[in-house]
């Protein structure tokens, strides 16, 4: 069990596949990249499903969520898949992805074994997307959601960020078009995990903003806390339910009492929170001829020094060293 110091127990696993990805997201890097890991610090495929195997057969987790970067820019993906999904007990395999590829990697990520998906859209219009990404790849994001839902991998849930000035307008026709789809929203606030470290509190567009801009067109009914659970969105009912929408305010309204996520990295890094700044190794142990109780002994150790909070919503706050591409989300 992954218990902390203040009584929270980590059963929901983050694993960051890669820290590459294939655009170049304004609030994620900046245009020309970042200086990406070293080919040889990078997990294995064999590395990553001990460590998740661990983490599962050893640690009680129960949810696996593969992020990057872009997760399906990992060559060995589906094979990490159904190896995950031979682990008894079997736990639920999600990933995040910004759907560019999805379109012909779809069915065979299902056949393999992935259950759900959450899908990066932050816009309707094409040439918005083209700012706020540097890429041209609207439709191949919008033919990847196609792709995922005739797969089955439902429910799709969209994270969307709204960046003010860009695309702060389009809340309610996002969350229309989802709505028309079957597919749940997520808005999230920006995060302070930008390569170009250009993020401000006071140019972030907040929770109570966006909730706002939705009730022009939506009659928005709040869930109450039992529903929410240990997840990061709070969840209203759009226009009396069954469907909702959801928002994630990291900033201005942290969820960190409930959080029961564990992250590893790419190059195999344990992070207890995701604006945490240390790190716990369990790349070299691994290396080195560790077996799995004396890696899960580190993760744990790693875990109970979990912080109560990360300190996004004080003034003091200090932004981590690494930025969301190499953390995963």
């Amino acid at each position: 069990m992954l218990r902390d110091s203040h009584g929270r127990v980590a059963t929901d696993l983050r694993v960051s596949l890669t820290d590459r990805c294939n655009l170049r997201c304004t609030y994620c890097m900046p245009a020309d990249g970042l200086a990406w890991l070293p080919s040889e610090s990078v997990l294995t495929d064999e590395e990553v499903v001990r460590l998740v195997s661990i983490a599962v057969e050893n640690l009680g987790v129960r949810e696996v969520r593969f992020t990057g970067g872009e997760p399906l820019l990992r060559p060995g993906l589906r094979d990490i898949l159904a190896a995950v999904a031979d682990l008894r007990p079997r736990p639920e395999i999600a990933l995040t992805t910004n759907a560019v590829g999805l379109g012909t990697l779809a069915e065979p990520l299902r056949r393999a074994g992935l259950d759900r998906i959450n899908v990066s859209l932050d816009t309707l219009d094409a040439e918005v997307f083209h700012r706020l990404t540097r890429r041209h790849r609207h439709a191949d994001v919008l033919a990847g959601l196609a792709a995922a839902d005739a797969a089955g991998m439902t429910p799709i849930k969209i994270n969307s960020v709204l960046m003010r000035g860009i695309n702060d307008h389009e809340g309610p026709e996002l969350l229309r078009w989802c709505l028309a789809r079957g597919y749940e929203l997520r808005f999230i606030e920006q995060m302070p995990l930008d390569g170009d470290r250009a993020w401000t509190r006071g140019s972030m567009i907040t929770a109570d903003e966006i909730l706002e801009s939705l009730r022009h067109d939506f009659s928005l009914t709040p869930q109450p806390q039992a529903v929410r659970g240990s997840a990061p969105a709070q969840t209203w009912l759009v226009d009396g339910g069954p469907a909702r929408v959801g928002v994630i305010a990291s900033v201005t309204a942290p969820f960190c009492q409930a959080c029961d996520r564990t992250r590893l990295t790419a190059d195999g890094q344990v992070r207890a929170c995701l604006f945490a700044r240390k790190e716990s190794d369990l790349r070299g142990p691994l290396r080195s001829g560790a077996t799995d109780e004396e890696i899960a002994t580190r993760w744990r150790t790693a875990m109970w020094g979990k912080q109560a909070g990360g300190a996004i919503d004080e003034d003091a706050f200090e932004q981590p060293a690494r930025t969301m591409s190499a953390i995963g989300g």
